[in-house]
């Protein structure tokens, strides 16, 4: 198992201007070999036997890949000795984001999955320094020993289990400071193999709206907050200050920085909301549904900052997450009709987007519009093929793929040990049919289960 923990760093004032000086350093170096590829590309995508008879034909050259750019950071050292003063992981993390983002634009993602075109960063762009490898030991109390770095101090606002091992360690500039993010492995605790049968008793179906922000099948709803547009008046001003201020001027960057605040505030406080109310899904039903969205294509209607305000793509995303955390399910169904048809009868109800209550004439049933589409939905479910990450891996382990360890339990004689005595063994523990990740964490590290979901 696998995950971050984020810590607010408290560098003084030697220690900001170095980061800055690398942040620097990495984005001239990213411009530079991402500058490398484009010349190789714009010169060399064509074949020669393609080209008209009269062109420019520039000089053959290898292509640059991973490879060739990491063993040009050497040439690098000596040519501009000030790069000497970067742990060279951090450099060669610099060529792999290089490589990661032209793969992507020519090629995609594992799942065919193409990115735009790759853009130069301008000042102030490059934000991470990421260290792929730190001493075992490298927290100590309330600070942090980063290699070719230094010891830097954090707020430790929660402590680090000692059974996980810290994997990587990122500095993150954001608006109101800089962050420390530690990314934590146990190998104990196994992926989660997650084996429910939908049906109507354990089954939650949500229907995503702009009116209410969700409508569960039980009736329930969730008012939607708005929180861009309620701080739309702020940031029209701030923006007002930005665009009035001489750019590169210290009252410039003054007023930079004041909007960056407030739109990093909005997206927390969004964050914040979604959290919350998935805490309130989850404890509702062992499997949510909810519908497939083509939240790119509504976004291009007039309801664009509406449905960007709501946040519907971070919010489906995260629920898949914290479900999968917690031995839930989500499943995806299709969105056609689920708001036409009936829940009752099956029938279809044509109706405008005006019409805000379901009254169908075959079967008289009558309810919101909203809780008809989350019904239709939830039933949906219960009829096809769960489709989400964690199930995906159960189906692929029953077709021969290696089965994981099974999660165990505590038998009555070692339930009266103190924590310290608790270790995983045959003897000790009797496997069952289902695990979840927050059951693991509560047997290795006493973790409670309603503190490991979210």
């Amino acid at each position: 198992m696998r995950f971050s923990y984020q810590y607010r760093l408290k560098p003084d004032k030697e220690q900001i201007a170095k980061i800055e000086k690398w942040l620097e350093l990495l984005r001239c170096q990213y411009n530079y070999l991402l500058g490398q590829r484009f010349d190789w590309w714009e010169t060399h995508r064509t074949a020669v036997n393609s080209c008209p008879l009269i062109c420019h034909l520039p000089e053959l050259s290898d292509r640059p890949t991973y490879f060739s750019q990491k063993q040009s950071l050497t040439q690098l050292k000596k040519d501009r000795p000030w790069y000497c003063q970067i742990q060279s992981q951090v450099l060669q993390d610099c060529v792999k984001r290089v490589d990661l983002a032209f793969q992507r634009w020519l090629r995609g993602d594992k799942s065919g999955k193409k990115s735009g075109k790759p853009r130069f960063k301008g000042k102030g762009r490059y934000r991470t320094i990421l260290f792929p490898q730190v001493k075992a030991n490298c927290v100590q109390d309330n600070q942090i020993n980063l290699p070719k770095f230094g010891t830097v101090k954090f707020i430790k606002h929660r402590p680090i289990p000692d059974v996980f091992k810290i994997k990587t360690a990122q500095i993150t500039r954001k608006a109101d400071g800089y962050y420390l993010t530690l990314s934590l492995e146990d190998t104990n605790v196994p992926e989660s193999t997650i084996d429910i049968t939908p049906t109507s008793e354990n089954t939650l179906g949500i229907d995503m709206g702009l009116k209410d922000f969700l409508v569960t099948s039980e009736g329930e709803k969730v008012e939607i907050p708005q929180f861009y547009r309620k701080g739309q008046e702020r940031l029209k001003k701030l923006q007002q200050k930005v665009s009035r201020r001489q750019k590169g001027s210290k009252r410039y960057q003054k007023a930079v920085k004041q909007l960056g605040k407030h739109h990093q505030k909005v997206a927390r406080q969004r964050k914040d909301f979604h959290f919350n109310t998935i805490k309130l899904i989850l404890n509702q039903g062992d499997v949510i549904a909810h519908e497939k969205l083509n939240i790119k294509g509504l976004a291009k209607t007039r309801l664009s900052k509406s449905i960007y305000d709501a946040g519907w793509g971070n919010f489906l995303s995260r629920l898949a997450v914290k479900a999968e955390n917690a031995g839930q399910l989500t499943i995806e169904v299709n969105p056609k009709n689920t708001s036409q048809n009936c829940s009752g009868c099956g029938k279809t109800v044509p109706k405008k987007l005006s019409e805000r209550i379901h009254n169908c004439p075959h079967c008289g049933l009558s309810m919101d519009r909203d809780q008809n589409a989350a019904r239709n939905i939830r039933n949906l479910a219960v009829g096809m093929n769960a489709s989400s990450k964690a199930q995906l891996r159960t189906e692929a382990q029953e077709k021969g793929a290696a089965e994981k360890p099974r999660g165990c339990r505590l038998d009555a004689a070692t339930q009266e040990r103190s924590d310290e005595e608790v270790r995983i063994s045959p003897d000790v523990y009797t496997p069952r049919p289902t695990t979840s990740r927050s059951d693991w964490l509560w047997v290795i590290h006493q973790i409670p289960p309603k503190t490991a979901i979210l």
